[in-house]
C-alpha cells in the first residue's frame, strides 16, 4: 500500500462520528450487527459454565459432603488449567481460525461440563474442573484475537464492551435459571443441581455446533460483506495492523520479555482476583444478606449487581472510546469498585446490595476498557500470543477464593478477606494510573 492511501485509509478510520459514513463504517456497522451478538452469546454461555459451580455451593457441600476448603480448591483450580492451555490454543487459533477452532472448544467443554454433575466428592471435582479449565482455555483469548480480525481500534473499546456484556447477562439470566434448576426435586434419580449442570452445559455444546456454520475466519471469508465495504474494512485494519508493528512488539520471544506486556499481565491478574472474589462468593453474600437459602429468591437478588454492570459496561467502553481516556476511565471505574468493596462488610441489606452492585460493576467493565491497551499496542504472532499470555492473569480467579479462605481463617473474620480482596482492587487502580498502555490509543 503506498503512503498516500496509507493516509487516507488512516484518516478513514478515525474519521468523527458526524462524518458521512461510507463502505468502511458500513462494514463495521455490518460486522457489529453480524458477530457481536453470537460471539456474546458465546460468552454468555461460557460464563453460566464457569461460574454456576457458585450457586451448587451449598448443594455440594450438602448431598455430596464437599468442605468449604476443598470447594474453593476446586472453584480455583480451573483457572490453573485455563490459564497454561491460552497460550497454545490461541497459537492454533491464529493458525487454524476461528471458525473452526471456537466451535470445536465450545463443544468439549459443554460435555465436561455435562460431566460435573457425576462429582461424587473432592477428587472427581478436581478432575473436572481442571478438566473444563482446559477444555475453556481458548475461548476468551481468541474471542478478543478474534474482535481484532474485524473492528478498527476507533471503536474497539466499545466492541469489546458489547461482547463483555455477556458477563452481567450470564449472571442476570443465568443466576435465577440456576437457582430454578437447583430446586428441582429429585427426578429421574437425578438432584437439582445435577439437572443444573446437564441443561446449561448442554446448551454450550448446542451454541458450538452452531458456531461452525455462522463465524468467519476474517472479513475476507464474509461472502455477507459488499465487495467494496469489505475492501474498505481490509485496508484499514492492514494500515492499523502496519502502524503496531512500528511501535511494538510483532514476534513471540520479544513479547515475552517486554516490561509493558509483563505489566498488563500484573494488572489483568488483579482484575480477576476482584471479579472472582465477587462471582465465587455473590450467591453465598446475597443469602447471608437476606437471610434465605441459595435458590430462587437468592438467584434473583443476586441479579441487581449484574443488572448494573450490564449498564456500566455498555455505557463507559463508549464514552472512552469517545473521549481517548481508555487509561484514565479504567483507573477511575476500579477505584470506585474498591471504596465500594471495602465498604460493604459492614453496610446493611439496602447499602449492602448498593455497594456490592458499585463494586461489582467497576470488576466488568474496567475489562473492555483493559482489553484497549495490549490490543492497541501488540501486532502479528505477538498480539495472538501476548493476548493469551496475558490470559494468565485468570490465574487470579485460582488465588481469590483460596486467599479469603486464607485471610478470613487468619483474621477470625468473615470480612477478612473482603477487605484484602478490596485493597488489592485500589492498589491495581493506581497501577493502571502509572501504565503507558499504547502508542496512540488508550493513552489518557
Amino acid at each position: 500500500m503506498s503512503e498516500s492511501s496509507t493516509t487516507r485509509v488512516a484518516s478513514a478510520a478515525s474519521a468523527s462520528a458526524g462524518a458521512r459514513r461510507g463502505p468502511l463504517d458500513h462494514a463495521v456497522s455490518r460486522a457489529l450487527w453480524r458477530l457481536t451478538p453470537y460471539l456474546m452469546l458465546m460468552y454468555v454461555v461460557s460464563f453460566l459454565d464457569r461460574a454456576n459451580v457458585g450457586f451448587a455451593k451449598q448443594a455440594l457441600q450438602t448431598s455430596v459432603g464437599i468442605s468449604e476448603s476443598t470447594y474453593a480448591l476446586g472453584a480455583g483450580l480451573f483457572f490453573i488449567s485455563y490459564s497454561l492451555c491460552g497460550f497454545p490454543s490461541n497459537l492454533i487459533l491464529h493458525r487454524v481460525g476461528a471458525k473452526r477452532w471456537l466451535s470445536f472448544i465450545m463443544v468439549a467443554w459443554g460435555l465436561v461440563s455435562m460431566a460435573t454433575m457425576f462429582v461424587t466428592g473432592s477428587t472427581s471435582f478436581y478432575v473436572l474442573r481442571l478438566v473444563l479449565g482446559v477444555t475453556e482455555a481458548g475461548f476468551f483469548p481468541g474471542t478478543i484475537l478474534y474482535l481484532t480480525y474485524w473492528f478498527p481500534n476507533r471503536i474497539r473499546g466499545e466492541i469489546v464492551g458489547l461482547f463483555y456484556l455477556g458477563v452481567p447477562l450470564a449472571l442476570i439470566l443465568g443466576g435465577p435459571l440456576s437457582g430454578l434448576l437447583l430446586e428441582i426435586q429429585r427426578k429421574n434419580g437425578l438432584e437439582g443441581w445435577q439437572w443444573m449442570f446437564m441443561i446449561e452445559g448442554l446448551m454450550a455444546t448446542a451454541v458450538g455446533l452452531v458456531s461452525f456454520y455462522f463465524l468467519d475466519n476474517k472479513p475476507a471469508n464474509a461472502n455477507w460483506l459488499p465487495p467494496d465495504e469489505k475492501q474498505a474494512l481490509m485496508e484499514a485494519l492492514a494500515a492499523e495492523e502496519q502502524e503496531r508493528r512500528s511501535t511494538g512488539p510483532v514476534d513471540l520471544l520479544p513479547m515475552l520479555r517486554n516490561p509493558r506486556v509483563l505489566r498488563f499481565v500484573l494488572i489483568y491478574f488483579m482484575i480477576q482476583m476482584s471479579i472472582y472474589g465477587a462471582i465465587f462468593y455473590l450467591p453465598a453474600e446475597i443469602s447471608a444478606l437476606i437471610h434465605k437459602p441459595a435458590g430462587f429468591e437468592v438467584g434473583m437478588v443476586s441479579a441487581i449487581p449484574w443488572i448494573c454492570a450490564l449498564a456500566a459496561t455498555w455505557w463507559l467502553p463508549k464514552r472512552a472510546d469517545y473521549h481517548r481516556n481508555h487509561r484514565a476511565m479504567a483507573a477511575w471505574v476500579l477505584f470506585a469498585a474498591g471504596c465500594a468493596s471495602f465498604a460493604f462488610p459492614t453496610a446493611g441489606p439496602g447499602a449492602g446490595l448498593l455497594t456490592l452492585s458499585i463494586a461489582i460493576s467497576g470488576f466488568v467493565a474496567v475489562q473492555p476498557l483493559f482489553w484497549t491497551f495490549p490490543t492497541g499496542y501488540l501486532a502479528d504472532r505477538a498480539k495472538a500470543g501476548g493476548i493469551a499470555l496475558i490470559g494468565t492473569g485468570n490465574l487470579g480467579g485460582f488465588l481469590a477464593p483460596n486467599l479469603k479462605v486464607w485471610a478470613d481463617e487468619l483474621f477470625h473474620s468473615p470480612s477478612a478477606g473482603l477487605y484484602v480482596l478490596a485493597a488489592i482492587t485500589v492498589f491495581n487502580a493506581g497501577l493502571i494510573a502509572l501504565t503507558k498502555t499504547g502508542p496512540r490509543a488508550a493513552q489518557k
